[in-house]
């Protein structure tokens, strides 16, 4: 088999993605190496628990800064021997400080067709601008929010879409086969910069 890609997983929820993960790259492509929070009664933290895989709680309010708090985080998912780092509903922004421990090798999943809507509430933005097509988008992480380039994305039609909860459990499943796939290509390494235009992601042929 080929050498699996060490993986920390970063999470402040129930952890679906992080579970998809478990589920479907762990132990083949991808190992997940180590998952951390920023909240420490995350139901994400019991998934990992379950599965073997070390965890740690790093909440913002524990440091005196946000670049003391990265640190630390990034302190621990190196000793785990995490190369990459996935972000899986985690709901802190991460500065250059963490970024330049893990360069180009940090990614997140966001729940629309990016550069539309980032930040927080992404679905909620999208209703009230009354769009009729939504999306999920796996980027790689910048200092910027929501702005790393796209490394994949897929839509589904909702034209009589109201509810966020409704929106939300569509795009689930798009997340779940997303994060992993993108898993994938990160341990294959079959993402590269397209020379005519570094944000967009080439997918290497025969790779995707």
């Amino acid at each position: 088999m080929a050498e699996q890609l060490p993986i920390a997983v970063l999470v402040s929820g129930t952890g679906t993605n992080l579970q998809a993960l478990l589920d479907s790259v762990h132990g083949h492509e991808a190992r997940v190496a180590a998952v951390a929070s920023s909240v420490p009664d995350a139901p994400a933290l019991a998934r990992a628990q379950t599965a073997g895989v070390p965890t740690a709680v790093f909440p913002r309010a524990d440091y005196p800064s946000r670049a003391a708090r990265d640190e630390a985080l990034a302190d621990w998912l190196a000793a785990e021997g995490a190369r990459a780092v996935v972000l899986a509903g985690y709901m802190e922004l991460l500065g250059e400080v963490f970024l330049d421990r893990f360069p180009g090798a940090v990614i997140n999943v966001h729940p629309s067709l990016l550069p539309a809507f980032p930040g927080l509430a992404a679905i909620e933005q999208a209703l009230a601008y009354g769009v009729k097509v939504f999306g999920v988008t796996v980027h790689f992480v910048d200092a910027g929010v929501d702005s790393g380039p796209v490394i994949l994305q897929r839509a589904v039609e909702l034209p009589d879409a109201r509810e966020p909860g409704a929106v939300l459990a569509a795009l689930r499943p798009l997340e779940h086969e997303l994060l992993p796939e993108a898993v994938r290509l990160l341990a294959r390494a079959a993402i590269a910069p397209d020379p005519e235009n570094p944000r967009r992601m080439a997918i290497r042929a025969g790779e995707g």
